[in-house]
Order: C-alpha cells, then structure tokens, then sequence
C-alpha cells in the first residue's frame, strides 16, 4: 500500500505540500489588494493633480469639459468598435455549418476548435475588449474635432468651387473624415475576423475539395464587403471637397493649396463618376444574399478598380499633359486667382496693397532732410536682444537671479523702454539641497528698465527703474516675481518654511501672501503629489503644514497653453507693470488648417528668425503646425506674483475663436473687460507679423500671371549683423510712415527681391493697441536702385574708419556686436541706422560705442554727398550731421515744411550765448539728477534742455540769414531725448533734436 504519511518510499524520503496557512493567505491576499491599490492611486495621482490645478486658476470648466469629451468619445466608439466586432464574430459562430467536412484541412482545425470551445466566451470579450480599448484611445484623440463639428459657427464667406461655407471645411470635414475612417477600421476588422471565423468552423474552405465556402459564409461576407465599398463611394464623394483643401506641389508657386485646372476639369468628374461605379458595385455585393454567387460583386469590384486607374489616374495625367502643360499659365489662371485671394485673406492681409516708392528723395535741401531725420523715428540705439548680458553685468545683483537672453520693449511715460525681469535662476543657489531648491529660493524680485534711445558717456544703458528693491518711475507695485518665462521648477510656500525674499544687509524674508497654488495642509493631496512629482519628501516633510501651497505650472506659456489647449501660443510672452501688479502678456492664436483654397505655411519654420536659431534667445511657435489660417484673436495675461490667467476676446470677428468660445462658454472675456493701463502695453505680435510677412513676399502680388511666373517675388533678408544665414527679425520701432504726421508704434521689416541684394519692399504694421489703425500694414514697393541691408552693412565694414576701430577694440582685447539695423522712409529716400557695441574681455558685458548711419537716395548723381553716404561716428547727432553734411544746427523740427529759414525776430550773440549757457545748466542739472534718480527733477531739466535748445537753433538761423551778423557757436550738448548714441560731452558738436516717442525691439 502507499505510504499516506510523510514517511519514506523506495526513492526516499517524501515532501509534503499542503495548502499556505490561512496567515500565509491572509498576508498574500493584502498584500495583493495593497498593490492593486497603490497602482490604482498611481494613475488616480495624475488625474487629481489636474483637476487641483484647474480648480485652483479658476478655469475647471476647461477640465471636466475636455475630459468628458474625451471618455465620451472613448465609450461610444469603443464600444461601437467592440460590437461591431464582436458581433459579426458572434454571427460568423451562428452560421458555421453543422458538420465539418472530412478533410485533412479540417481534421487539423479540430485541435484549434476543441482547445478555443471551453473559453468561447472569455476570448470574444477579450477580442472585444480589445478592439474597443485601442478605437476608444484613438477617438479621445479626436476630442478637437468633435467640438468644432458640434459648435462651428458660420465664416460668412464661401468657396468659389462649391459654394459652401468656409465652416464646412474648418469645422465639418474633418468630423466626416474621422467617421469615415472609423468606419473603415470598423469593417475591415468585422470582416477579418469574421473569415477568421468562418474558416475556423468550416464555413471557409481554403485547400478542401468541393465549395470554397458555404451560402452563409458568403452571405456575411458579402455585405461586409458591401459596407466597405459604400464607404468607398462616401470617401470618393467626400474627396470632392477635399480638393478645396487639398496640399500639392505646383512648380510655379511651390506649395499650393485647393482646386487647379486638372483637379476641376478631371479629377472633380473623376470622383464622381467613381462615387456612382462604387454605389453600383456596393449594391451588387449585398445582392449576393439573394444570388449567392461572388461572379457579379467580383466584376464589379474588378471595374472599380479599373476605373480608379483610369479615370482616377490616367485620365487626369492626359489632361495635365496635353491641355494644361503646353499652356500653363493661362489654364491656370482663374485657380491661381482664387488662391490669391483666399490666402490673403486667411491671413488677414488682404487689405495690404503695395504702395509705390522710388527711393528717390523729395527734398534736396540738407538741413531740411537733417531736421526730417529728427522727427522720422525713434530711433532705438539699446538692442534688446545684445545688451541683456549689461543688464546682468549690473542689475543681476546675486548670482540666482538672471535676466532672458532678449529683453523685451515697452512704452512707459511715451517712451520706448528696455525691460527685463530680475527672475530666479536655480542654478546659482549657493548651496543646493531640496529645501534650498523648493522653499528658500522660490522667486524672482523687480523689473529693471533702461530707456531705448539713450546710453551714458560709457555706452550703458541709461536705467530708469533698478536696484534691489527696485526704485525709479514706475513707483510702489509688487515685486516679487512667483511666475515667470524662467521658472520651470515647482515650489512650496506660505508654510513654517519661510522663503528668503532678497539680500540687503542682511537677509530679508517673506512668506507668500498669494492665492494661487494648490493647498497641501492635507495628507492626501500630498501623497498624490508625492507620487505626481516622483517626490517622497512631500508626504514626510517637516517643512510643510498648515498654510502650505505648492506652484508649479509656472511659466505663462504653460498656463495659457493649460486653461486654453486650443490656442497657439505665440513665442514670447513680455512683461507690463500694470495697476502695481507686473503682468505677462500672452499673445494667442486660433488656427486651422481647413480654409479652402489657402496656401499651408508651416509655422516652426515661417516664424524662425536670427533670434531663434543658435543660442535659442526667442522660441518658436508651434514648430510642426501646418495652418493656412490664422488670427491673433485672444490677448492673455499671467499675472507673475499669483499666477492668475485671463483670457481676452481681441478678435471679436474670428468665427474658429466663436466657435471655441461656445464650446468653453466663460473662459474668454470681452474685450471691453480690458483695463485700460493693460491696454497701453499691449502690442502686434512678431510671430502673426512674421507670418504675414512671409506670406508677402508672394502674395503681395495680385496678378495671376505675373504670380505664375514669379518675377516680382520677394524674400526675407537674412540678417545682416550676424554670419548665421538666418532671417532678419522684426524691430518695434516708432516711425513715421509717408503721408504720416506723427509717428507710430510700429512693426517694421524689409524684404528683397529673390536671388538680389537690393532693396525690394519695406513693410510697416501699426503696433499700438490703442491706435485707430492697429493692424493695418502698410507696404512700400521700393524701387530698384536702393541698396538693401545687407549693401549696406557690407559697405559699412569696408569704411576705414570702422576697420580703425576695430582694430583698436581687438587690440584691447574687445569684441564687436552689431546691433539692429533699423530702416527708415525718410523724404523718399532710405536712412539706415545701426548701433555698434564693444564688449572687453574684463568688463563681460557690451557698451555702445559707436553709430552708423547711412542714407540712400537713388535720385542723386554719383558723388553728391547724400547718395548712398555712410558714416561711422560717436553718437547718433554727430552720425545724422555727418551723413547729411550739415555741420551747424538743423532748423527745427516744428518748421513748416518746406522752409528752409525761420521767421527773422531780431536776435544777436547775447542771445544765443544766453541759450547756450541755459542748455548747459539744464544738461548739467540733468545729469545730476540722473545720479540721485529723480525722476521728477530729470523731467524738469529735459524741459528746460529742450526749450534753451530751441533758442539757440532760432538765435543761430538769424546769425546764418546775417540778422545777427556773425556765425553761431557750436551747440552746447544734444539732448537727451534726442536719441544719442553715447553722451556727447559739453563741447560736442551737435544740432538740437526734438524729443523722441516710443521705439520698439
């Protein structure tokens, strides 16, 4: 007999196993539901983080919106997809034959058959559950798409082919196409596992004598087939509208975008005639349930194709080959109009009209065209985008703040200002420990802010707000800086850790005051976070309790891109003090590329410039985004101590931002909710602009046949200052436009003619916000024989006196920057205007050394000093005298045009040595309260510089006329208002000018 104990056997002892205790299974068992549980408190972690943070700026619509859209449409059409599947599997098994044929072939299904049958169920689940997880994934994808299709609104505006409206192809389309491929994958995965299925049972017979497969087989099969090919005939139907919309390569144009001469007259009929083939061949299949026989579906299948071919494919080549080619440009024509005009007008530059200007100068007299330099611009001598390491040099103050690559350019008092925040850099904690990094050093501290126009006698800038607190014209606002372009890392406040605020005398500390920020007072939140942020420490931490918030999310684009997922976030968000709070202005964009017969741009590579390529200072907008339509149509702020976003209507025409507005009803504000402080600073967005002008360099032209054959077509310079290869970026600049009064805070750019160095257009955009005309652009077509910017930079570098002075800076041991070379219609001609810094090897920072201007008239005879004269000098007045040859005053700009005398009041040499002696007090008083940083007796003296000014130009004009009977005396100093490129000392030779209004960068 067996042994039954746990004795031993002819083999040995035996082991016995028995079942683990019921401690042993109690253990394993909570251990078990342990795991599952912190699994499923892992993926819960991620789900209540969001909802916090969107609960916390207020924007929680957003989130329950998006989410129930997305697992809306992750259980209809996963569970569509699952039936769908399971259910022809399920009929398949219901019409399998009753007895398998005795064939080898199915004598080796059996094994399958026996080995599938106990688990019949599970695996049709499974299969389902599947099928149904992978479609629900992809349609939650589509969650965009849906709601456009459920809330578009109307464009007003049709196609010219169809005559349907725009909303159609932006809104609707799309929808049609993601249920159309649904449909597909829906039926081709029916269709294979139902012949799966059958073959399984014998319903399909593959290497069996006899019937291939049995009447119902062919039945299921057949109207599958038939649901296929109906698909067929929608998409051929649906493809008829895709021409509108459709992308090609057309070599006249390059990228194209809707209907040509072959797609109207071949393809358009083409399609149609497929769509009718298919619904008869359709229609044929689902009659096999009746004739059960494939012979008529097959046919008709096979003339499918052979139509496809033909119609679809040859007959389309013939017509571009023997009708379009041998007379492109004529056959063409009539498209190549309606892709003008619909491009221009998706990209909003369908007003701009090329204005006519020769570069021939209308004025000849010199110190009628120095005095007109005066008032044509502001002209911006501090580059933002150079002297951001002079800022660092002397406001950085400790070593973990830093300022951004490029600064950014503001108005504040009518002036043009360098700005730049003093935000946190992590890097430069002196000792670095996770307390340090998270609790100490959580934020930045004040705005530092240079006029644009000016620098002091060592070429730095001139800073109107600086120090650490800062002090200057901006007065009290907060300054501590909690959300910035720079601050990616998360930290906690408000909690027993107090948080250093700045250094001076001492370490002063704070603790956040702020609303923003998600509270971890509770145990809960901060596990979730623990495991959010891979951070352990949160949950245990000594340094959180009561009053403990953690921020994160905190750069402006992140929060704008978070509360409004279905904008495009323009590259650069820039800093206003506003109300006493510093703001980050936003700009966003609604786009689409569903606009028919628009040309696509790619925006990574339309709104690249020679600012975001190499050391990256600017980045790019949405880099692999294909639009052909795009409107600045909402204004965002990041307020930078509590993070909290606003989200502005600025377009209130923009039916792709009506349409998201009704599908997040309340995240948008009306545009009459702008404060009126916010709106002074803001500004026309470089990236729309650097769209629009790329789109110009084409679609300036309006004539079909001269755009076929592209004779007049333009391209973005590069720039001229560098040795990169890359596109001259866009200046803020105030300027005086032809036919202007006054300047105007402006977007300027040039362009050249393809394949040549001249000047070949210049492009201008109305950048105040609060303008009447913000937004219009204005377009000069230049004529032939202006020098363009790189002739004239190339012409600069040849000036002896420049290879003096560099030679000079290299042999004290200093590099040379070139700064923006700006572009200014003056009198018909063309004034370019270029700071130069020098940055020493000691000294790690650059100053502004010298200036060069230039002015080019291609009216002028060879030799006259006004043609094409370039010159290399010490600041900005002495650089405008040069050029213009104008060696004593220039008569004031307040002069009536075309005097070239003021009126003759009696005057003498007592009254012009009067105005000068008063001009060097004023000058003398200014400066003085430069040093004190009083502002109010700075303003004061720059009244009185600017009046003593004014006194000596007319006393001087009466003393040129001979009123006065003898030759004035040299002016005293230029004004500081007027724009100059390093100070002049007092006895500088310099003409008076006119006080300067805001500049750009």
């Amino acid at each position: 007999m067996p042994d039954r104990g746990g004795g031993t056997g002819p083999s040995g002892p035996r082991i016995r196993v028995g079942r683990p205790s019921r401690r042993a299974r109690t253990l394993l068992m909570t251990l078990g539901v342990l795991a599952v549980l912190a699994m499923a408190f892992v993926m819960f972690a991620g789900f209540w983080t969001d909802w916090l943070w969107y609960r916390s700026v207020r924007y929680q619509s957003v989130f329950t919106t998006t989410l129930w859209t997305k697992v809306g449409l992750f259980l209809v059409f996963g569970l569509l997809m699952a039936l769908a599947v399971g259910l022809n599997i399920w009929l398949a098994h219901r019409l399998r034959p009753p007895l398998s044929a005795m064939s080898m072939e199915q004598q080796s299904l059996d094994r399958y058959r026996m080995g599938v049958a106990p688990f019949k169920k599970w695996v049709l689940l499974a299969v389902m559950a599947l099928v149904g997880l992978i479609a629900g994934a992809s349609a939650s994808g589509q969650w965009r798409t849906w709601l456009m299709w459920v809330n578009g609104v109307p464009f007003g505006e049709k196609d010219p082919q169809f005559r349907l409206d725009v909303a159609f192809y932006a809104f609707d389309l799309p929808w049609y196409r993601f249920l159309l491929a649904f449909g597909f994958a829906a039926t081709v995965l029916s269709l294979i596992a139902a012949a799966l299925t059958h073959y399984l049972y014998g319903g399909l017979r593959i290497t069996s004598p006899g019937a291939r497969a049995t009447a119902a087989a062919t039945g299921h099969l057949s109207v599958l087939l038939g649901v296929f090919v109906s698909l067929k005939a929608v998409a051929y139907w649906l493809d008829r509208y895709g021409l509108a919309v459709k992308s090609s390569d057309f070599k006249a144009t390059g990228n194209w975008t809707g209907l040509r001469y072959v797609d109207a007259n071949a393809y358009l009929p083409a399609k149609t005639i497929l769509f009718c083939i298919a619904v008869i061949c359709a229609v044929l299949f689902f009659a096999t349930l009746w004739r059960r026989t494939w012979q008529l579906p097959v046919i008709g299948f096979g003339l499918m194709v052979l139509s496809a071919i033909l119609i679809g494919g040859l007959y389309p080549a013939i017509v571009q080959k023997f009708q379009v080619q041998p007379n492109e440009q004529a056959k063409e024509a009539p498209y190549i109009k309606k892709n003008i005009d619909a491009t221009r007008k998706a990209y909003a530059i369908d007003t701009t009209k090329p204005e006519e200007y020769s570069g021939k100068s209308t004025v000849k007299d010199k110190d009628r065209l120095r005095a007109d330099a005066d008032t044509a611009a502001s002209y911006r001598l501090i580059d933002p985008n150079i002297v951001s390491p002079t800022f660092q040099q002397l406001e950085q103050k400790r070593k973990y703040y830093q300022f951004p690559l490029t600064l950014d350019v503001d108005r504040y008092q009518g002036k043009d200002t360098v700005v730049g925040l003093r935000e946190l850099n992590i890097r430069g904690i002196p000792k670095r420990n996770w307390i340090n990094d998270h609790f100490t050093y959580t934020h930045g501290y004040g705005a530092i802010m240079a006029t644009g126009t000016q620098t002091d006698a060592n070429g730095s800038p001139i800073f109107t707000e600086q120090g650490l607190p800062t002090t200057g014209q901006l007065g009290p606002y907060e300054q501590r800086i909690y959300y910035g372009e720079k601050t990616d890392q998360y930290s906690i406040v408000g909690g027993p850790q107090k948080e250093l605020d700045y250094e001076e005398n001492g370490e002063k500390t704070t603790s956040y005051q702020g609303k923003s920020g998600i509270s971890l007072s509770n145990t809960f939140n901060r596990a979730a976070y623990a495991v959010a942020f891979s951070e352990p420490q949160i949950l245990y931490s000594g340094a959180i309790g009561d009053g403990s918030r953690i921020l994160y999310n905190r750069t402006p684009k992140e929060r704008v891109e978070a509360v409004a997922p279905w904008l495009t976030i323009d590259g650069d968000a820039y800093p206003a003090v506003v109300d006493g709070r510093i703001q980050w202005i936003v700009d966003a964009y609604t786009t689409t590329n569903g606009y028919p017969y628009a040309s696509r741009t790619t925006l990574g590579e339309t709104t690249a410039d020679a600012l975001t390529v190499g050391n990256q200072q600017r980045a790019v907008v949405a880099p692999q985004n294909q639009v052909n339509y795009i409107r600045n149509s909402v204004k965002a702020t990041v307020d930078a101590y509590d993070g909290t976003v606003n989200l502005y209507q600025w377009d209130k025409q923009d039916p792709v931002l009506k349409t998201w507005m009704k599908a997040f009803p309340g995240t948008v504000k009306a545009r009459e909710q702008i404060d009126p402080d916010l709106m002074q600073h803001l500004r026309y967005p470089q990236d729309m602009f650097k769209v629009q002008r790329e789109l110009l360099t084409r679609y300036h032209v309006q004539d079909p046949a001269q755009f076929y054959s592209g004779s007049d077509a333009w391209q973005v310079p590069d720039d001229p200052t560098t040795k990169d290869g890359n596109a001259v970026p866009p200046y803020y600049l105030s300027i005086k436009m032809p036919g202007d009064q006054a300047q105007k805070f402006s977007l300027t750019t040039t362009f050249t003619p393809n394949g040549r160095p001249n000047l070949g257009g210049f492009m201008t955009v109305d950048a105040d916000a609060t303008s009447k005309d913000y937004g219009r652009i204005r377009l000069l077509r230049v004529g032939e024989d202006v020098p363009g910017p790189q002739q004239v930079q190339n012409k600069l570098n040849s000036l002896p006196s420049v290879a003096t002075f560099v030679r000079d800076m290299k042999g004290a041991d200093s590099d040379i920057l070139y700064g923006n070379l700006l572009t200014v219609p003056l009198d018909g001609g063309f004034l370019y205007v270029e700071p130069v810094y020098a940055q020493g090897r000691n000294a790690q920072y650059p100053l502004l050394k010298k200036v060069a201007v230039s002015y080019v008239d291609a009216d002028q005879p060879d030799g006259d000093t006004t043609k094409d004269t370039t010159v290399f000098e010490d600041n900005l007045t002495a650089a405008l005298n040069a050029v213009f040859g104008a060696e004593g005053t220039a008569p004031p700009a307040t002069q009536p045009p075309g005097t070239t005398k003021p009126p003759a009041p009696v005057t003498n040499d007592a009254a012009l040595k009067q105005a000068i002696a008063d001009a060097q007090k004023a000058y003398d008083d200014g400066e003085a309260a430069l040093q004190k940083q009083d502002w109010a007796a700075y303003g004061k003296a720059q009244e009185a510089l600017q009046d003593a000014l004014q006194r000596a130009a007319a006393a001087g004009a009466k003393l040129q006329s001979g009123a006065g009977g003898a030759k004035p005396a040299p002016q005293a100093t230029p004004s500081p208002s007027a724009s100059p490129g390093t100070a002049a000392s007092p006895s500088t030779s310099a003409s008076p000018s006119p006080s300067a209004g805001p500049g750009g960068g």
